[in-house]
C-alpha cells in the first residue's frame, strides 16, 4: 500500500532529504523510500536521528537506547541496521547478541543504558527516583536521561514508520540481518 519512492516521484519536499541520505550509500534505503510519502515525518526523523547522534552520550549507549527500541519495536530494519552500526564501533559480539535478544548485558554501564530505556517506556517517562538513580550511579547524568528520552522518540518514529510501511531489508543490510 506505501509507495517506495524514487526520487523522480517523491514528493518534491522529500527528493533533497533523499539524495542526501543517499550520497554516503550510493542508494536511497528502503525505509527513507518509503517514509519519503510523508515529508515531515521523514524530515522530522532524519532532524532528529541527526541530533540524537550529537548528544552526550557515547556512541554505544545510543546504539542501546536504538536495539532496544528496535527489538521492543520488532523492527528489522532497524535491527540489521544498528546491527552493522555496532559492528563498525566494535561492539563486542557478545553484546550485540544479547541486544538482538532483548537479554541483559554484561556490561553494567550499557545495561544501565537498556534498563533505563525500558523503564522510561513502561512508566511513560515517571521512572522512580530509585530508577534514576541507578541509571546515574552506572557513571550516565541527568542530561544523558533526557537524551535517552530523545532516542525513545526518535526511534518510535522510525521504527513504527517501517512496521507500517513494510519497508523490507536492503540487499546491503542482509549480511548483518
Amino acid at each position: 500500500m506505501f509507495t517506495e519512492h524514487t526520487l523522480e516521484s517523491a514528493p518534491a519536499a522529500s527528493r533533497r532529504l533523499m539524495e542526501a541520505t543517499a550520497r554516503p550509500r550510493g542508494y536511497v534505503p528502503a525505509a527513507v523510500a518509503r517514509m519519503a510519502s510523508s515529508p515531515h515525518l521523514l524530515e522530522g526523523f532524519l532532524k532528529l536521528s541527526a541530533l540524537f547522534e550529537a548528544t552526550t552520550l557515547d556512541p554505544l549507549s545510543r546504539e542501546v537506547v536504538i536495539m532496544t527500541m528496535a527489538t521492543r519495536n520488532e523492527c528489522h530494519v532497524c535491527v540489521a541496521m544498528h546491527t552493522g552500526r555496532l559492528r563498525q564501533l566494535g561492539a563486542p559480539p557478545e553484546v550485540i547478541s544479547a541486544l538482538r535478544e532483548s537479554r541483559s548485558l554484561d556490561d553494567t554501564r550499557l545495561e544501565a543504558v537498556r534498563l533505563f530505556t525500558l523503564a522510561v517506556l513502561a512508566a511513560a517517562g515517571a521512572v522512580d527516583d530509585e530508577v534514576l538513580r541507578a541509571f546515574l550511579a552506572a557513571g550516565h547524568t541527568t542530561q544523558n536521561a533526557l537524551e535517552v528520552v530523545m532516542g525513545i522518540g526518535t526511534y518510535t518514529m522510525s521504527t513504527l514508520a517501517n512496521r507500517l510501511t513494510g519497508a523490507p531489508l536492503d540487499p546491503a543490510l542482509r549480511p548483518p540481518a
